[in-house]
């Protein structure tokens, strides 16, 4: 296997492990567009993949059968009849894997949600190949993946129907930590400290993809002019296209997650339809869970509040970073990333983009804080007495008898505890005890880029986390 694959250590043990089982395997890979699925696979089967299939955007099921058709013909090397539905197709490559030579007869259908049309019957065909044939034998490696995570979950995970129970491995593919991005950029020779790596975590989070367009050579500011500003920028229509190749009638689908990007802690349920002008129901509850699945929301509860109280946040970093800046494209400017430094606007992004930062490693954070086995909860908090309003960045309610506040700091140098913001921490504490009536202890944590500057008002933090330990993935 080669050894350019960053990360995804438990993700190549179950794939090597099935490619040498004693039975077939069914496994099916989800996760969010451009994180790197396709690239997972290819790299380790590399040419050991017997047929591979990839599914048609846009397309109606004779384009898709034709395309079937014309892989499996190059595949065999043969003139073949094109097949009138699925069933017939999956006949045909019945037919050429009974006469395959392969020990382990590995089987790649990518993007296969864009295979299944309406009313083309793929779901029926698929179900009857594998159960009919593939199940029975031991030599068949079925591996299927789509970015159309809901309709892998519900097609395939939970199906209740013909493939119930019937996939052997599910692999959930996430985005790069911030020690992975570290991997990623030393593997491609880019020169890039931690606090550089962050900057592009803000922006684009940690998607392959995304992070492949950074150019050697050129600084963190440069490159993101190059990716979104310039005249010929390579992911200026990127929100569009990432959102339309998830969903079929995708506008809903962008209407929720603008509500969700005008408000930072997220919106209840009813706030969400409200602003995105989309009746409450069925369709509204799967749209919902559909982005939920895909990585681009989150939904928590605050501590002591019940479900009718839950709260959807917007938490993909491109996404946000796309409804601050680049969607009204107001700047006119191909410098603009580089000429914004240090201006207010970058700014007042940068602390909210730092909280999402912390979010989406919040794995990492509890690795830091050496509680992973302590089962814990993760929400936001804001008062609804004080004034001004008392706001909790993250907090993190441990089964131990425990609750971490987390203070969350973003700045180019050791952040200072000033007196009156000591207090304003001791009113957060007070506030949070009070609202949520809580018995358990009360820990002020602070996660902040380069460490906090020891003085007199400091001794209020009980334990510091910098952008560093992420990387380290040690425990303090």
């Amino acid at each position: 296997m080669k050894n350019n694959i960053i990360g995804r250590k438990v993700e190549k043990k179950i794939l090597n492990e099935v490619s040498v089982s004693g039975h077939s395997e069914f496994v099916a890979i989800y996760g969010r567009r451009r994180v790197g699925k396709t690239y997972l696979v290819r790299e380790t089967f590399s040419n050991r993949i017997t047929f591979e299939l990839s599914g048609l955007a846009n397309a109606s099921t004779k384009e898709q059968l034709l395309n079937f058709c014309l892989t499996l013909k190059k595949t065999i090397g043969e003139e073949l009849k094109t097949p009138q539905n699925w069933l017939e197709a999956f006949s045909q490559l019945i037919e050429f894997l009974e006469k395959s030579n392969e020990k382990r007869k590995i089987l790649f259908f990518d993007e296969m949600p864009w295979m299944d049309t309406p009313r083309s019957g793929f779901i029926t065909a698929l179900e009857h190949f594998w159960n009919g044939w593939a199940s029975a034998r031991k030599d068949i490696v079925l591996i299927v993946c789509g970015s159309a995570t809901s309709w892998i979950i519900n097609n395939l995970i939970n199906n209740h129907g013909g493939l119930h129970n019937r996939i052997t491995h599910t692999i959930h593919l996430k985005p790069f930590t911030l020690s992975e991005c570290e991997q990623y950029f030393k593997w491609r020779r880019i020169d890039i400290n931690h606090y550089q790596i962050a900057e592009i975590f803000m922006i684009v989070g940690g998607i392959p993809f995304y992070l492949s367009k950074i150019e050697k050579g050129l600084s963190i500011s440069q490159n993101i002019d190059c990716m979104f500003f310039n005249e010929n920028a390579t992911l200026k229509n990127e929100f569009t296209n990432l959102y339309a190749a998830l969903f079929r009638n995708s506008d809903d689908y962008v209407k929720i997650i603008e509500a969700l990007g005008k408000k930072g802690k997220g919106l209840l349920r009813s706030e969400i339809a409200l602003i995105s002008k989309i009746s409450t129901g069925g369709g509204f509850t799967k749209i919902l869970q559909d982005l939920e699945y895909c990585g681009f929301i989150r939904k928590y509860r605050t501590p002591n509040k019940n479900k009718r109280n839950t709260l959807y946040q917007l938490i993909d970093s491109y996404s946000l970073f796309y409804f601050k800046f680049i969607q009204k494209n107001e700047y006119n400017d191909e410098q603009f990333w580089t000429n914004s430094i240090d201006t207010p606007l970058r700014s007042s992004w940068s602390g909210y983009a730092f909280e999402m930062l912390a979010l989406q490693n919040i794995v990492e954070i509890k690795k830091a804080l050496g509680i992973s086995g302590i089962q814990s909860s993760v929400a936001a908090w804001r008062s609804e007495t004080s004034a001004p309003a008392a706001q909790i960045d993250l907090v993190i309610n441990r089964k131990d008898g425990i609750i971490n506040l987390l203070e969350i700091k973003y700045c180019n140098k050791q952040f200072s505890i000033s007196k009156d913001y000591e207090e304003n921490l001791q009113n957060k504490i007070l506030a949070f005890k009070t609202e949520t009536g809580t018995r358990k202890a009360v820990h002020l944590l602070m996660f902040t880029t380069f460490g906090l500057n020891k003085n007199k008002y400091s001794g209020i933090v009980q334990k510091e986390l910098t952008l560093a330990d992420l990387f380290n993935n040690g425990t303090i």
